[in-house]
């Protein structure tokens, strides 16, 4: 099975992954720690936890692609200014989305037509593009976290 190191963070979701791309101190992190912070709701419907923060191996199977945390940081996510600290974590998930993160700044389209998608080893996913600092930016990412991988 073609395998990949990739720079990136993981959450899952229930049975749901999100892969967040991003430069290093891009905001990946943070935005990780306020989705595992957030509670379930009618929005987001299922608990989020960590797969890999920072080193993500993706592999392609027969279901799509599959999120492995490597085993030297499984369970533990940077806090800048605070440390690495232990958080719920699952070992792998099945990927529905990608996320990149873009500067305050950068436009992103409201709707764009038609919808982004990024592939990694080959396999197509939805694609969203988030700027990470914003104050509604986790629950954007959860919120297309759902409806985006209904779809699939």
């Amino acid at each position: 099975m073609p395998t990949a190191l990739i720079h990136a963070t993981c959450l899952a979701a229930g049975s749901r992954g999100v892969l967040i791309r991003g430069p290093s101190g891009s905001g990946k992190s943070d935005l990780a720690l306020r989705c595992i912070a957030n509670a379930p709701s009618s929005l987001i419907p299922a608990p989020v936890v960590l797969v890999a923060d920072d080193q993500v191996f993706v592999e392609t199977h027969s279901e799509g692609l599959i999120a492995i945390a490597p085993g030297a940081i499984r369970g533990l996510l940077e806090i800048r200014g605070t440390g690495i600290v232990k958080v719920p974590h699952a070992d792998r998930v099945r990927l529905h989305l990608i996320t990149d993160l873009v500067s305050p700044g950068e436009t992103i389209d409201r709707l764009p037509d038609p919808a982004p998608e990024a592939s990694i080893l080959g396999v197509s996913l939805p694609l969203i593009r988030i700027q990470p600092f914003e104050a509604s930016a986790h629950i954007k990412l959860l919120a297309a976290l759902f409806t985006h991988a209904a779809h699939r």
